[in-house]
């Protein structure tokens, strides 16, 4: 275990892309307003998950990206079937701080969101990564940025649809005005941040190149 440096930069990306997927479906559940717009807190996460995917993709190619975002999938089910245990056993009458109702108020939910997001992600990252080696194999090694931004921005205006279509709006939580103009929101903060994000991609790059060349010497 750990017997390269490129291992252990694969646990620490692949850590924090799962801790990152895992906790914006726990989240999601709660609505914000920006002004007139509302959109999932639960998207709060997901530009670190733009980041590592890049990163990923770069240095454990297209299988590495396919195979952790499997690995992500069944983690999130894994949530779910221990939220619905959870959900399902009563809490200790007079006992318990946080009663049945309102466990249910926060993660009953999150199992809807988990449902929708398992294949939104799933969607979005075979796009994502599909789109990431359009353009990687047409550039080489140059312009980070576009196969980077690139791929986010085809790849999450489906996530953001999806997840939201199937988490809120499908079970009636919002109507569809609201689900056309929230997923337009989240999908412009995402596209934002993963932009604003561009140069800790950057930066990432020449952090993990320079750890990897100095095992080689």
């Amino acid at each position: 275990m750990f017997k390269t440096k490129k291992e252990l930069v694969f646990v620490i990306l692949a850590g924090i892309f799962i801790t990152n997927a895992v906790t914006a479906e726990l989240i999601g559940g709660k609505l914000i307003q920006i002004g007139p717009f509302v959109m999932s807190i639960g998207i709060l996460p997901w530009p670190i998950v733009f980041l590592t995917t890049d990163l990923i993709n770069e240095y454990f190619g297209e299988k590495g990206v396919k195979k952790l975002s499997l690995i992500t999938a069944g983690l999130i089910a894994y949530a779910f079937i221990l939220l619905f245990l959870a959900i399902s056993i009563p809490a200790a009458k007079g006992i318990s701080p946080v009663n049945d109702d309102q466990f249910f108020a926060v993660f009953g939910q999150s199992m809807w969101i988990i449902v929708g997001s398992i294949i939104a992600f799933l969607v979005s990252q075979l796009i994502d990564v599909t789109i990431f080696w359009f353009f990687k194999n047409r550039t080489g090694n140059n312009k980070i940025w576009l196969r980077a931004t690139g791929s986010t921005i085809i790849s999450q205006l489906f996530d953001s649809f999806i997840v939201l279509g199937i988490a809120f709006w499908l079970p009636g939580k919002i109507n569809f005005d609201t689900f056309i103009t929230s997923a337009l929101t989240g999908y412009t903060f995402k596209l934002g941040i993963a932009i604003l994000l561009t140069p800790l991609i950057y930066l990432g790059h020449y952090v993990i190149k320079n750890y990897l060349a100095s095992e080689k010497e």
